[in-house]
């Protein structure tokens, strides 16, 4: 049963039961110099693009994409906009923070107060985010709003740093209702972001946590679900040519255990040999497509596969936000929504690489 509550997506809010087939973990606009000098596979700053790959998932049944991109990281609001209204595919949009690593040209917020964090990702929520994200320019306010708080750890674990960000997230939450997401690095950490977040009175039922897929051992997820998180699985783009003994055996084993209910699935697909628009395989379609057929292949029925894609991403986004949330990015008077990126001039550019 999907519960009553809105879903804060780019575009404003809409029901929780019509967010349809919802890949939870996506990264479609990643747009900073940092990450174009250091991992340029990965950098996807090309809204136009971006819109051609989501109009196939479109195709292929997928209606909403959460964007794990979050504050000060490369995401795009604007650009986020642009590619959902051009598809019709509902975008929801991550605030809070990434790893460190991705901060090195933005050394100041790595220095910021629990209260001070706080305080940007709920205006992010509630008020609208940054369209530059605080990394190309000059502030320029928009109303396009994000639904969701991102925080991750790396190898260091638990360090001061994310404690502080874990503490902000959980204000964040208090305050909007919105759900935490958590990066695990290489799957790991899981357990001890968990125990952090439950000392800071989270609703565990409101955490999904990323990339645990990447550890095989099924009594780890087995732990970290019997304390009522749910578990975000994403690696099965990149284990496509094995992919029914990747992440679907250890997703259909949890399901025979009872799990079901607190599974979703993600792509993850932040590499540009991914992408069929850049001539990446397998595209990011392929989950909604012939991976059903791989789930089906172990038991994991049609039932089943309406509760990871649509049942169980919908109960978690859903919050109690107020108003429709209607987003009014900034453009020039009267210029209909476009997959092009709005400069502080008033020009439009579509963004290359």
């Amino acid at each position: 049963m999907i519960p009553a509550g809105a879903v804060r997506t780019v575009t404003g809010d809409v029901p929780a039961d019509e967010l349809g087939v919802t890949y939870m973990h996506e990264h479609l606009i990643i747009d900073s110099d940092l990450v174009a000098e250091r991992w340029p596979h990965i950098v996807l700053d090309d809204p136009d693009v971006a819109a051609d790959e989501l109009a196939t998932c479109a195709e292929a049944g997928v209606g909403t994409m959460v964007d794990c991109m979050p504050a000060w990281s490369g995401r795009g609001p604007v650009q986020l906009f642009d590619i959902s209204a051009a598809t019709g595919v509902k975008i929801v949009m991550a605030t809070g923070m990434h790893t460190d690593k991705y901060y090195e040209r933005v050394p100041h917020v790595l220095d910021m107060d629990e209260g001070t964090l706080a305080a940007a990702f709920i205006a992010d929520i509630t008020d609208g985010a940054d369209a530059n994200d605080g990394i190309r320019g000059e502030p320029e306010p928009t109303t396009v709003r994000a639904g969701i708080v991102k925080v991750a750890t790396n190898h260091d674990g638990m360090t001061d740093h994310a404690r502080t960000l874990f503490a902000a997230a959980a204000a964040t939450a208090s305050a909007t209702g919105c759900a935490i997401l958590t990066h695990c690095e290489e799957g790991r950490g899981a357990a001890e972001q968990r125990d952090t977040l439950a000392e800071l009175d989270v609703d565990l039922a409101r955490v999904v946590m990323s990339h645990t897929d990447k550890v095989t051992d099924d009594g780890y997820h087995r732990d970290l679900l019997d304390s009522g998180v749910t578990l975000e699985f994403d690696q099965a783009l990149r284990q496509k040519e094995d992919a029914v003994d990747g992440s679907a055996r250890l997703l259909a084993s949890l399901i025979e255990a009872g799990y079901e209910d607190q599974l979703m699935l993600g792509t993850d697909g932040a590499r540009r040999t991914l992408w069929a628009s850049l001539g990446g395989d397998p595209g990011l379609a392929w989950m909604a497509g012939p991976y059903r057929t791989i789930l089906a292949t172990l038991g994991i029925d049609p039932t089943m596969q309406h509760k990871l894609f649509e049942t169980n991403p919908a109960r978690l986004l859903a919050s109690p936000f107020r108003g429709d949330g209607s987003a009014k990015p900034i453009r020039g008077a009267g210029e209909p929504a476009t997959t092009k990126s709005m400069h502080r001039d008033g020009s439009d550019q579509a963004s290359s690489q």
